[in-house]
């Protein structure tokens, strides 16, 4: 009798614990529309978009490290699309900035116009320069919370759907991120010892993984012998300079990436926002899983792709060069650097690369990213021709 009462009892707090059966579903998900895009030097991905009713197809960057949606100067100076003074301001790796905004504007993806978005606007002359192909803008935060967005790097395609109940495939798995406008992401990093932190999750960033110096230094993540070379990166504001080096380890989900490329930066601005984050986490690492965005549950999806495997660029040239009217030119040249030691020039026009003519920035960045080779590079200094022999270094084996 009295094991028949133990049971009842049981039972009955069973019952009274269950769930409700009757649980509210959302409305299925579904696709709008799916466009190509275009993937740049590290991964940047870009995409083509029109604004309002201005006829010109424009280019942007997709970026889940943007607060907002952004048009560059001048492309609204030539559009003249009449933009507005704010109190506003923004902070990038190499300044902050005051911001005019374009109001109450539409933006035209094949096959789906986003109205009522308000553009803010700067000036990514440098971007254009680096990537030798016009920026207009940047897509972020803007778009990416009205929608469930799909990134299929497999297929180079973008899939946007309507928010509302999704399945997820099997063979990834699900990041839950923390969001004020940007995602930020928990991960282990790995190489004097473990450390566990937040970190940006930064489509827009072509690089894998970006440390603050101060995050470095305090948390004591980095062997202190690790061999680091002076060079510097691209952002708002302009060009700052970075260290590059290499770290044992990198942990996403529950796939780890050894010897991962990083950079480290004296973060005057805190664009990272140390020390509640580390730093980022670029697309050259994130650009491996094809990816199902979904800010209204602050869920990223992540499933490995035919890229999981692609090899790190450790290259290493302290080579700067810029898209400058029309030309291809050496502006930045780092000290100790190979450039410096195979004699560049500021001011050099570059002609060709090994045997390649195209005069196509990204195709030489490419070449470029060849460790431990030889290159003849072709520039030309004033009137006259000059061949000159760069080896390429490789800063996972300091050679």
């Amino acid at each position: 009798m009295r094991r028949l009462l133990t049971v009842a009892l049981l039972l009955t707090l069973i019952r009274t614990t269950l769930p409700a059966q009757e649980i509210f579903v959302p409305p299925a998900a579904e696709e709008i529309t799916s466009f190509p895009f275009k993937l740049l030097t590290g991964g940047i991905i870009t995409l083509k978009a029109k604004v309002g009713n201005y006829p010109d197809t424009l280019n942007f960057i997709l970026d889940t490290g943007s607060g907002g949606i952004s048009l560059d100067s001048t492309t609204t100076d030539k559009l003249k699309i009449n933009s507005t003074l704010s109190d506003r301001t923004i902070r990038g790796i190499a300044g902050v900035r005051q911001v005019k905004f374009v109001y109450n504007e539409a933006l035209h993806l094949p096959g789906l116009k986003v109205d009522s978005l308000n553009f803010h606007v700067n000036d990514y002359t440098v971007l254009t320069s680096a990537y030798g192909e016009k920026i207009d803008g940047i897509i972020g935060y803007s778009f990416f919370n009205r929608y469930i967005v799909k990134i299929d790097y497999d297929s180079s395609r973008i899939f946007v759907l309507t928010r509302g109940s999704l399945k997820y495939p099997k063979g990834g798995f699900l990041l839950k991120t923390l969001l004020v406008n940007i995602p930020i992401l928990q991960t282990e990093i790995r190489d004097d010892r473990d450390v566990l932190s937040r970190f940006y999750f930064d489509t827009g960033a072509g690089m894998c993984l970006l440390l603050s110096s101060d995050f470095v230094q305090d948390s004591s993540v980095v062997k202190p012998r690790r061999r680091w070379y002076a060079t510097q990166a691209e952002g708002l504001g302009g060009k700052a300079p970075m260290r590059q080096g290499v770290i044992k380890q990198v942990k996403l989900g529950p796939f780890k990436f050894r010897n991962v490329p990083t950079y480290i930066f004296e973060d005057e601005y805190n664009v990272t926002s140390y020390p509640y984050l580390g730093g980022l986490v670029g697309n050259d690492l994130l650009r491996r899983f094809n990816l199902i965005i979904n800010y209204e549950r602050r869920e990223i999806f992540m499933t490995p792709n035919s890229h999981f495997k692609d090899a790190f660029d450790y290259s290493y040239t302290g080579l700067g060069m810029y898209l400058l009217d029309g030309e291809i030119q050496i502006v930045d040249i780092m000290p100790g650097s190979p450039a410096e030691a195979a004699g560049f020039l500021p001011g050099d026009v570059v002609v060709a690369v090994g045997n390649n003519f195209s005069k196509n920035i990204q195709t030489y960045k490419n070449l470029l990213q060849s460790p431990g080779e030889k290159l003849k590079v072709l520039v030309m200094r004033g009137n006259a021709p000059v061949v000159l022999t760069l080896k390429v270094k490789n800063i996972l084996t300091g050679r």
